[in-house]
Formats: C-alpha cells, sequence, structure tokens
C-alpha cells in the first residue's frame, strides 16, 4: 500500500495474509486462533511528511484492501510506547494509539520487544469489533 502526495511516493504500509509471513511462525509474536487474518506489520513515512496524518492514512488503507480481499480480521503488532517517542528505526511496526484509533483493539500481549517497548498483537474485525 503507498500514499502520495504530489506525484511523490511519502509512505508505505505492507499487509498480507498472517499466514504467508514469517511472523505467523514467530516464538515471540502469538497466534490467537485459526482465523486466516491478515496483518499490517510495516508502516513507514518518508521524512518531511511525518506528522501529518500519512500513517492513519496508511493504517486505513491497509486494512480496508485487506477486508476488500476477504479478510476476515486484520491484525498488528505495535509498541506499547504509552506515549513516550519511539526512535523512527523502530517506529515501522505502529504504535498501539494508532492502532487503537482505527478501532484496533489489545487481544493479547506478546513477549516481543521493540525499542525497549512491549509490543501488543490488536485486532480489528470488519463489524469495528476488536477482539473475537
Amino acid at each position: 500500500m503507498l500514499a502520495s502526495r504530489d506525484g511523490q511516493v511519502v509512505g508505505w504500509a505492507a499487509v498480507a495474509p498472517r499466514s504467508e509471513l514469517p511472523i505467523a511462525r514467530s516464538r515471540t509474536i502469538p497466534v490467537l486462533d485459526d482465523l486466516p487474518v491478515w496483518s499490517v506489520w510495516c508502516i513507514r513515512v518518508r521524512p518531511g511528511h511525518r506528522g501529518q496524518g500519512v500513517s492513519h492514512a496508511l493504517l486505513e488503507g491497509a486494512t480496508a484492501y485487506a477486508y476488500e480481499q476477504g479478510a476476515p480480521a486484520v491484525e498488528g503488532y505495535p509498541v506499547d510506547n504509552q506515549g513516550q517517542r519511539v526512535d523512527l528505526t523502530m517506529a515501522f511496526v505502529g504504535t498501539r494509539a494508532l492502532f487503537e484509533a482505527h478501532g484496533f483493539v489489545v487481544a493479547a500481549p506478546t513477549s516481543s520487544v521493540s525499542n525497549g517497548f512491549p509490543r501488543v498483537l490488536v485486532r480489528h474485525h470488519p463489524d469495528g469489533g476488536g477482539a473475537g
């Protein structure tokens, strides 16, 4: 998923069925159930375009795309930074606040850590509900 402004790519989000990703075999991020969920696992915004809603648009677009492709639910694995600053090189997984702003809810803790912050498993359902 790409975001562009004035003909220039300013960000991208990675979204695909979880079963096709290495994260499906992760020892630190749990598999909640056998639902064939899709995952949004990486969101990047170019310098000079941050803080302008690009990551929000990317997450919204990636989630919509997953549902258009038949996903029964969408997951993410953001850091739970509790409002603290996250190093930009490690912010690619997104923040809990970003995902929650789009209707995702925490479905499970993980044992994964990024930039010193714990990561959580968040889930979104097409009916607007979170964990199922």
